[in-house]
């Protein structure tokens, strides 16, 4: 089970905890996750990533074991940790303005 940690305005349109536990069929990438995401919380499509290009939307930030995957390749693997379970896939609502 890989778990996902939603900012609080996603888990808005989830309904869910903070915390989901989705399974993802190997080998796990970051699209896979967003897949299974997607796939379970029909709502959240568009909302990480664009619909039509299918990249991560700017306020957007990905996290995985103290690193910033936001800038990876889609279709990397994730770390061990995080694929067994021990670490969670956090996603990431960006601050701006100022």
């Amino acid at each position: 089970m890989i778990r996902v940690v939603l900012p609080h305005h996603l888990r808005t349109l989830t309904g869910a905890g903070k915390e989901v536990s989705l399974e993802v069929a190997a080998p796990v990438t970051q699209r896979t996750v967003i897949d299974a995401l997607e796939a379970r919380y029909p709502l959240l499509r568009g909302m990480i990533r664009d619909r039509t290009t299918q990249q991560r939307r700017a306020l957007i930030r990905f996290f995985a074991c103290g690193q910033d995957l936001s800038h990876e390749a889609p279709d990397a693997p994730l770390p061990a940790a995080v694929v067994n379970g021990e670490e969670a896939y956090l996603i990431v609502g960006a601050m701006a303005g100022g």
